[in-house]
């Protein structure tokens, strides 16, 4: 069976600096993958190298066993959302219209919105708690609530592969729960908890999550890409690649580890 999405062989750099070296992933639908790393280490242009967005120096990203650079834009949307940490802050329209866009890679008429695409806006505004705000103006949101904003127009795209750039930001600890589980339902495919489209709703949508927040990457991920610098990388099972050692190593500090009711916690020395 051909991978959701395939990087081989990946050299990334920025300006003199090498941010991974010979990276390589195997991305199957349904899988959660967290990438972690100190700031500037390259998480970013990382995730923007798998949306398409950047070219690697070296290597080749595949969607559905085709090379990015093969597909349009409109093709690879049609499959791929990106969540970007600041992304509708300037964006002068309602709630309601900013999630329409999500809709736009699927949409066959651009001047009026069916429907469909408005009860899966609606929807998504619902699962992100903010339906009630769906007539609000964009720029009169808190941080907290655009986030949230932000979410609800990646889930109203319907991708089967969601990179994520710190998807926690700006939001309260209150929602940080019930936005694990909602990642949870979209990788798990539940269609009693997810807008995943119906055709690929028995496999889930695949979740590529830049964090850093360890602890985060540690509750929702199965897989991990650790960016340690200086071109070395660490990917593998969370199991195994979420070591005291290894984080140490990554963040340049001396990290502990504690099990608390089954749950496995990080914190710095």
């Amino acid at each position: 069976m051909t991978p959701l999405l395939t990087a081989d062989n990946l050299l990334l750099c920025a300006g003199p600096r090498t941010l991974c070296s010979g990276l390589s992933l195997r991305v199957e639908q349904g899988q959660r993958w967290g990438l972690l790393g100190k700031n500037g280490a390259g998480k970013t242009s990382l995730l923007h190298t798998l949306a398409g967005l950047r070219t690697p120096r070296e290597g080749t990203v595949l969607l559905d066993g085709t090379p990015l650079a093969a597909l349009s834009p409109a093709q690879i949307a049609e499959v791929v959302g990106l969540l970007l940490q600041e992304s509708v802050d300037a964006l002068p329209s309602t709630v309601l219209e900013t999630a329409l866009l999500g809709r736009h890679p699927h949409t066959k008429n651009r001047l009026f919105d069916n429907a469909e695409d408005l009860a899966i806006a609606h929807e998504a505004l619902r699962k992100l708690g903010i339906e009630s705000l769906a007539q609000r103006a964009v720029n009169s949101l808190s941080g907290g609530e655009r986030q949230r904003l932000a979410l609800a127009m990646l889930l109203a795209q319907r991708p089967r592969l969601l990179l994520l750039d710190e998807p926690s930001n700006h939001l309260d600890l209150g929602f940080q729960t019930p936005l694990i589980h909602l990642l949870l339902s979209q990788a798990r495919g539940n269609p009693e908890e997810t807008i995943i489209s119906s055709d690929s709703v028995s496999q889930g949508a695949a979740v590529i999550m830049a964090t850093h927040d360890i602890n985060l990457a540690a509750r929702v991920c199965d897989n991990i890409v650790l960016m340690i610098g200086d071109g070395e990388t660490l990917v593998g099972k969370a199991v195994d690649v979420l070591t005291e050692e290894n984080l140490a190593k990554a963040y340049d500090c001396p990290i502990a580890r504690v099990e608390n009711e089954g749950r496995t916690l990080f914190y710095p020395l």
